[in-house]
């Protein structure tokens, strides 16, 4: 039986592009994600992980985009993305020294994006309307 985990992520856009950082490891190119841990719902994961993997700040469309999922270290992950509109990129935030952040157009992240169900919902987040309520600000 497989073991499989739950996470949450960011699909921040400004300006027609979308912001891809690297993976833990370096590798791979992914949009912000984590575990959701109990206590907290996916939205607040989606919003804490763009803060501290790509020091960015904004509101999430009030529902996901939709779900995908991958495999790492035998396991699989299951993400529930959500569509973030960015509205203040941070030069300083937690994880600045692990992580590679990029802006790109659409078709450019597409072209470094592994997971198929990842490139899909790229996709949809050009084509869906102006976010919803959920802001994070970190202190």
């Amino acid at each position: 039986m497989p073991i499989w985990m739950r996470q949450a992520a960011a699909i921040p856009v400004r300006d027609g592009h979308v912001c891809l950082v690297t993976s833990s490891s370096g590798r791979r190119w992914v949009v912000p994600k984590g575990q959701i841990d109990p206590g907290h719902t996916a939205g607040e994961t989606a919003l804490v992980e763009a803060w501290e993997e790509a020091g960015l700040v904004g509101a999430l469309d009030p529902e996901p985009l939709g779900s995908y999922a991958y495999e790492k270290l035998g396991r699989e992950l299951h993400v529930l993305a959500f569509r973030m509109m960015v509205t203040e990129v941070r030069d300083e935030w937690p994880e600045r020294d692990l992580r590679v952040r990029v802006w790109l157009p659409l078709t450019e992240a597409l072209d470094r994006i592994d997971e198929p169900g990842l490139r899909d919902l790229l996709r949809l987040a050009f084509h869906l309307r102006a976010p919803g309520r959920n802001i994070f600000a970190p202190a």
